[in-house]
């Protein structure tokens, strides 16, 4: 009886068909055509194996692993036979993964490397070049008859020796731990890169006189009072201006080497950004620093409204976050009362409009104020600042800071305590649950909703917590729970946002 079998051999791109022929209960193996490139094709004989399909083998080895007309009985095969037939096969897979992965290597560092070419068939000699950052470097690598590279050695040209001097251990060490001669490679090419950028920036030139007596001209023309800042190779400039209402402003410039033909690198602390245009013209008005000037001063005009809100609201209310406000930020959390306060997110462009505003503290607190919010906000007058929008609409009194404020901070070696008037207390309670009031920058923001708890927590302090609860259940981003304190049921909604 005769069986047609289409087998793929693993790592190779031929299928053979074998002949399985049964005759006196063995099997004959016997391959229907030959591999090319095969030395038995001309022969016509080709080794003879099991029915599982290898990557060509050298004929004594071939021979050795897998005598000729190997085959056990179909019927009578045991369990012992099985374990043997895969023992042999893992055997044949290991002398393979050497010679493969020696292949592979290789084939990896020509593709890398070209131009890094062995010299001798037993590859224990690589000569060419290494490129890094456009340019060519010739090296010669002597490896021992084991190909270990902790005892290989690296012969470098004189620029190349040059260029690596103060780098000799690391190169050294790189040696003794790489596995292979790629990976050395791959890492001799990085510590290459890093020592040519340092040498540039070490032997850059300078740039010609006419670059500083310009700058001094344009600073001279500009006013010395506005400088602040010029570091010794005049690389960073720093001006002040104030606009209308006598804020003081700072514009940090990072001059290029080819200033003024390129553009420098403006910085600011404005809640929008900021490019000023700049014609890349040597001798030309919009190129120099007084154009910079020019449009820094009309950037700071259009945002003196945003400005004016932003202080009003720092003046006359109790800010929570930020502690120490920039001038790029636009939001604001301020206390409305006994761990209750309001987060408004102001626009740049229409300060004066309705803000985005977020209630934070218990619900039946925290509810009205919302349905009084909806209710009158048709009273908003864009004519009026948004301290006296937020009055109006919400109908209740800001408290102050500076009214409020009338503590005693005193310090200890662990913890820091604050010990205050009951009036301020009541907006600057600790967490109940770390017993601080910051926390990575963030305060409580997370209340019990029981009127008569009103403990406040941080939000990760309270999300850690209930998940260690085995009563606490999640859905989406919404965890129900219990208070730490009460006992009584409360719910965070994580907002996503890092503490």
């Amino acid at each position: 009886m005769l069986n047609r079998i289409i087998q793929r051999a693993p790592g190779t791109i031929e299928a053979r068909m074998i002949l399985v022929t049964k005759s006196r209960g063995l099997e004959s193996n016997r391959p229907s055509h030959y591999r090319l490139g095969s030395p038995h094709v001309a022969s016509r004989r080709a080794p003879l194996g099991p029915a599982c399909a290898l990557p060509l083998f050298p004929p004594a080895e071939s021979f050795r692993l897998f005598p000729p007309m190997l085959g056990f009985p179909l019927r009578r095969l045991s369990v012992s036979g099985l374990r043997m037939c895969r023992a042999r096969r893992s055997r044949a897979s290991q002398c393979l993964s050497g010679p493969r992965a020696m292949a592979v290597t290789e084939a990896s560092l020509l593709r890398q490397f070209p131009l890094l070419l062995p010299q001798n068939r037993s590859k224990t000699v690589y000569e060419g070049f290494i490129s890094a950052q456009g340019r060519d470097f010739h090296l010669r690598i002597v490896l021992p008859e084991d190909l270990q590279l902790k005892n290989a050695r690296l012969l470098c040209s004189w620029q190349l020796r040059t260029i690596l001097n103060g780098y000799h251990q690391i190169v050294q060490q790189r040696m003794q731990h790489s596995v292979d001669l790629m990976s050395f490679m791959m890492e001799l090419k990085m510590l290459l890169e890093v020592a040519l950028k340092n040498r540039q920036e070490l032997y850059a030139l300078p740039p010609p006189p006419q670059f500083y007596s310009s700058l001094i001209e344009e600073i001279g023309t500009l006013g010395w009072d506005k400088l602040v800042y010029v570091d010794t190779s005049f690389n960073t400039i720093k001006l002040k201006a104030e606009d209308a209402s006598g804020r003081e402003h700072l514009v940090t410039l990072k001059l290029k080497a080819k200033y003024p033909a390129e553009s420098p690198d403006c910085f600011v602390d404005f809640p929008v950004s900021f490019s000023a245009s700049w014609t890349p013209q040597v001798n030309s008005p919009q190129s120099s620093l007084i154009s910079i000037y020019s449009q820094f001063l009309a950037a700071l005009e259009s945002l003196k409204a945003f400005w004016d809100v932003m202080d009003e609201i720092d003046e006359k209310t109790w800010v929570l976050e930020p502690e120490k406000p920039p001038r790029s930020a636009t939001a604001r959390r301020i206390a409305l009362g006994n761990n209750v306060s309001i987060n408004i997110e102001v626009d740049p462009k229409h300060p004066t409009m309705l803000p985005e505003c977020c209630f934070l503290g218990a619900d039946h607190v925290v509810k009205p104020l919302g349905i009084k919010l909806s209710r009158n906000i048709q009273l908003w007058d864009p004519e009026n600042s948004v301290l006296q929008n937020l009055k109006d609409v919400l109908e209740i009194d800001f408290p102050a800071r500076a009214i409020l404020e009338k503590s005693v901070i005193s310090y200890s070696k662990v913890v820091r305590r604050i010990v205050m008037f009951p009036a301020q207390k009541d907006f600057t309670m600790d967490c109940g649950i770390c017993y601080a009031y910051q926390l990575d920058g963030a305060i409580p923001d997370q209340v019990c909703d029981n009127s008569q708890c009103g403990q406040p927590f941080h939000q990760m302090c309270l999300y850690e917590w209930l998940r260690g609860l085995p009563t606490s259940r999640q859905s989406f981003n919404i965890i129900f729970g219990e208070c730490p304190y009460c006992s009584k049921p409360i719910t965070l909604k994580m907002s996503g946002k890092k503490h």
